[in-house]
């Protein structure tokens, strides 16, 4: 099977028949079959599904809501196409950019094309500024640049998807997660509708949650595998600190002066705890990850390809020859 396409629903009753119509007008030339991931509906759109399916649907039914990176994990799971694709079940993503995005993807080599919302149809004050900002703060922070993180439209191949290993809510960063895999990742601009039916899932209230994340996808890019690389220096930073600012007060107590009471002698005992606290942390970071890659047979290192050539070379052939 050529493609998988992956869609998360949630309460999307009005928008099943006609995202079944877009996906099957979309994709006539295709070999694929369509994953329906229902995460945990109150409304009827499980029914509407089962009324729309046909030899190409497969549904997903959670028995509650566990959120959408769950749901697009279960749906990646039960994919089988060599491409995978990503996108809402809201139709505000258009099915018809998948061809594009998967020709791009196929003829360029890459392991991840990410849409692009040009023309967002959504509301600027709560939607598309921060969004903006948040887009900026992750491009910087990660190094990875691409334009809209927030865009569900996404096509990727089965290896990279299969290894993206979403947890929590990180599906706001498969990008960084691919790149952590090794995938060579880019973007093309897409086309994005105002949403007609149903209403909208998020809100300005994922903001922290975003900020959360963005600190762990820091982490992991940059000290998953040195955990004592974060840790250590600014452990030993307070510790050194710390025993500055004490030593400058035993020099005061030997010259006679009182310290008790002052507000540096709790700052100078409080980093050298905090110093130590730190070194702890980093020495008890780099035995986890140790067990964690060990205990697995994992490797801290991903191998694209190993090639061998079966020509034996100039030098032996001109040897051969003599």
């Amino acid at each position: 099977m050529e493609l998988s396409v992956v869609i998360t629903l949630l309460n999307e009753e009005d928008n099943i028949r006609p995202l079944f119509a877009a996906i099957r007008k979309a994709l006539t030339h295709y070999d694929y079959e369509l994953i329906l991931v229902n995460d945990g509906s109150t409304d009827s759109t499980v029914s509407k599904i089962k009324a729309e399916a046909d030899h190409r649907t497969k549904l997903v039914s959670f028995n509650r809501n566990y959120g959408q990176t769950a749901a697009m994990a279960a749906g990646i799971d039960h994919a089988q196409g060599e491409y995978i694709v990503t996108m809402d079940g809201d139709l505000q993503n258009d099915p018809s950019d998948i061809p594009a995005m998967l020709m791009k993807l196929k003829s360029e080599g890459w392991d991840v094309v990410a849409g692009n919302r040009k023309n967002r149809q959504d509301g600027l004050l709560w939607r598309r500024i921060p969004s903006r900002i948040a887009n900026r703060m992750i491009r910087n922070l990660t190094g990875v640049f691409i334009r809209d993180y927030g865009c569900t439209l996404k096509v990727f191949t089965r290896d990279i998807a299969q290894r993206l290993g979403l947890y929590g809510e990180l599906h706001r960063f498969i990008p960084i997660l691919a790149v952590l895999q090794g995938g060579k990742i880019a973007d093309m601009d897409v086309n994005h509708h105002a949403r007609i039916h149903g209403k909208s899932k998020y809100g300005i209230g994922r903001t922290l949650k975003v900020a959360s994340d963005l600190m762990l996808m820091v982490f992991f890019q940059k000290y998953f595998r040195r955990p004592i690389h974060l840790f250590g220096p600014i452990g030993i930073i307070s510790f050194l600190i710390g025993f500055a600012i004490n030593f400058y007060l035993l020099v005061l107590k030997i010259m006679g002066q009182d310290i008790w009471g002052r507000p540096i002698l709790i700052l100078g005992a409080s980093l050298i705890l905090a110093g130590i606290q730190f070194l702890t942390f980093g020495l008890i970071a780099e035995l986890i990850m140790r067990t964690y890659y060990e205990s697995q047979n994992k490797k801290t290192y991903t191998i694209r390809e190993v090639f061998t050539g079966s020509r034996p070379s100039r030098i032996l052939e001109e040897e051969v020859s003599v």
